[in-house]
This record gives structure tokens, sequence and C-alpha cells, in this order.
């Protein structure tokens, strides 16, 4: 008798033990991160994809999309935090902010705390995904509420490519993983159109997968960056715990201009400006994790920036 091969969906029927959440994918194979669900909040389908959140014993609430993990809000700052301070820590007075997905408020939240911010703009094709996190989660999609900012319900792709040259400080993507709908935020014409929506030093940020399972996508998403970020490119990580592998990277680079030293940072922003804000203090990120994210492990370093 020959090999069966199991589909993603059967493996997930199999998977789903009674009163358990297991976030498992052909994008990881051999891996499985489950969680006890205590509550279910919200099961629908948007126009784009499905959502589910429900309230878990350990990592309280879980947002899901497409059956993969998105944040949970015990460890999601370890992950947005990093997403946000990495690029804005490194630049003085970052005033216009664009944000492309976030529809759940978390990356907004943490760019609303820079007193020079005077602008974020946040892209988001998915409005269920908004609306889920204002009721279920309002604590963490307060921002929208907040005059510097204003929502857009449209393509993340088209509103950058339509976007003048130079108007933003930093972008930020904040994605799913490169299938799918976000599948164009990794690629070429992408990265083009957000280095000249940027100023000269201006600072770009994308979710850019872990390293212990998609090496090679990093790989093409650091040579690629480089053909149209001509000031650096760089690659950090942070620790995620409800993530597959428990780590997740980002790409971050900047446009040719004013030099950007992502590793010594230029705003303290644990000092600067976090420690004054005592109703939402910083639970992951500070200085030395700043440049301790540029730290890479020997197995990566030699993939992505060998020595010439």
């Amino acid at each position: 008798m020959g090999e069966e091969f199991v589909s993603d969906k059967e493996i997930k029927c199999l998977s789903l033990i009674p009163g358990w959440y297991s976030d498992v994918s052909s994008m990881w194979p051999g891996e499985m991160i489950s969680h006890k669900i205590e509550k279910m909040l919200f099961k629908g389908k948007s126009k784009y994809q499905d959502i589910m959140v429900f309230q878990s014993s350990t990592y309280g609430k879980i947002i899901v999309l497409d059956e993969i993990i998105q944040h949970t809000e015990r460890d999601e700052c370890a992950y947005v935090e990093m997403v946000v301070h990495l690029p804005l820590a490194s630049i003085p007075n970052p005033k216009k902010v664009l944000i492309i997905g976030g529809g759940m408020g978390f990356t907004l939240r943490e760019v609303l705390r820079y007193s020079s911010v005077e602008k974020v703009d946040l892209v988001e094709i998915d409005e269920m995904v908004i609306d889920v996190s204002r009721k279920y989660l309002p604590e963490i999609a307060k921002g929208y509420e907040d005059p510097r900012a204003t929502l857009y319900i449209e393509d993340g792709n088209a509103f950058v490519k339509n976007t003048a040259p130079g108007t933003y400080d930093v972008i930020i993507v904040d994605s799913s993983d490169p299938v799918g709908p976000s599948q164009f935020f990794f690629e070429k014409p992408f990265f083009e159109a957000v280095s000249k929506a940027l100023r000269p030093g201006g600072v770009y940020i994308t979710q850019g997968e872990s390293a212990w399972l998609f090496l090679d996508v990093i790989k093409k998403l650091v040579e690629d960056c480089n053909k149209f970020f001509k000031g650096s490119v760089n690659y950090a990580w942070t620790n995620v715990p409800s993530f597959p592998s428990g780590a997740i990277g980002f790409v971050i680079c900047s446009t040719e201009g004013p030099p950007v030293d992502f590793i010594n940072p230029i705003n303290k922003v644990d000092v600067d400006i976090i420690s004054t804000n005592s109703e939402s203090p910083l639970k992951y990120y500070n200085s030395k994790v700043h440049a301790a994210a540029f730290a890479l492990p020997t197995f990566a370093e030699k993939v992505l920036f060998p020595k010439k």
C-alpha cells in the first residue's frame, strides 16, 4: 500500500481536539501550536477571509485569520512593539506614517505613542477585521479614535502606488504570510512603489517571516529590497511564542538620504517616550532588545548577509 497524503483541511479536522484550537499548516510541516478555548467570541467570514476570535486559557483573546493565528493578547507586544519601534526609534521626529494592513489596531496604537507623529494613514482592505477588533478588543483598537489617524478601506497595494513621492517618513506593512491576498506585498513592484512613497532617509519595515522556517523566502526579500532601498537593508527578529517556530522576523530598510543607524536608535523610546505613559507601559521593547534584534544566528547571517 502506497503513502497516503493528507490535505491541510483534513489535517485541520484531525488536529481540532474538542475544546482546543490548533494552528497547523503545510507552510510549517510537522509542527502544531494548540490553545485551549475557554469561550468562542466570534466566528465569521468576510469578503476576503475567515475570521475567528476566542478567549484562550493562557494567552488571552486570540485572533485567527484563515485558520492562522495572527495575534494573542499575551504576546502581541513582542511583535507589535518591535514592528513599530524598530523603524520609528531610528529616525528623528517621525511625523507622517503609513500602515498597510494591521486592521486590528495594534500597530496604530503603538505608532500613536510618538508625540512627534502628526498623521497616520492606515489602509486595510477588510473592514470586518476592524469591526471585530473594535468590538472584542476595544483597548487595542482605541487608536482609531485619535484625530491623527485616518482609516482607508481599500487595497494597500493600489494605495501605495497612487501615493505622491516622498509623502511618508515611515511605512509599516503589517500583513499576513506571503500567500493569497498578501502575496503582492512581498514582490518587487510593491517594494519599488514603497521606496518612492518614502522621503529621502525614510524607513520601511515589513513582516519578514521566521528564519527557522522560511530562510529562502527571506533571502529573496532581502535581495529584492536591495534593488530599491539604497540607504540600507537589514533583518531583525523577535520571539513570539504563539507563532510557528516561536519567532518572527522583519525586513527593515531605508531609502537613500540621511543615514539611518538601525542598530543604534536615535530615539531612546523606553526613556523618552513610553515611561511617562503610565496607562500602557511597554511590555517587550527596550533599547537593549532593539540592538539585540539585529544579532542573527550564524546559519541565518551566512545566508542573508554573506561576507564578500
